[in-house]
């Protein structure tokens, strides 16, 4: 392994070096997902991923705003 730090720094000017100290922090702040084989076999890239789950977003969005249907009513005879 060749020293690539150039002669004015020493390697004591940056204390000690943990591996991964950020490494928690950056998974958590991640929007990376794996999809599952049989889930990307279905989408080539993103960008259909993307407008897979905007047509998804929207048929929510239409489905909340419409009221659920009602059992029609039955009419019973005052006699019974």
């Amino acid at each position: 392994m060749t020293d690539e730090l150039r002669p004015e720094y020493r390697r004591e000017d940056f204390g000690v070096m943990v591996r991964g100290k950020y490494a928690a922090a950056m998974r958590e702040a991640s929007n990376v997902v794996v999809l599952d084989a049989d889930v990307a076999e279905a989408f080539p890239n993103g960008q259909a991923v993307n407008e897979a789950l905007r047509s998804l977003l929207e048929l929510a969005r239409v489905a909340a705003r419409v009221s659920p249907p009602t059992a029609p009513r039955t009419h019973e005879s005052p006699t019974g």
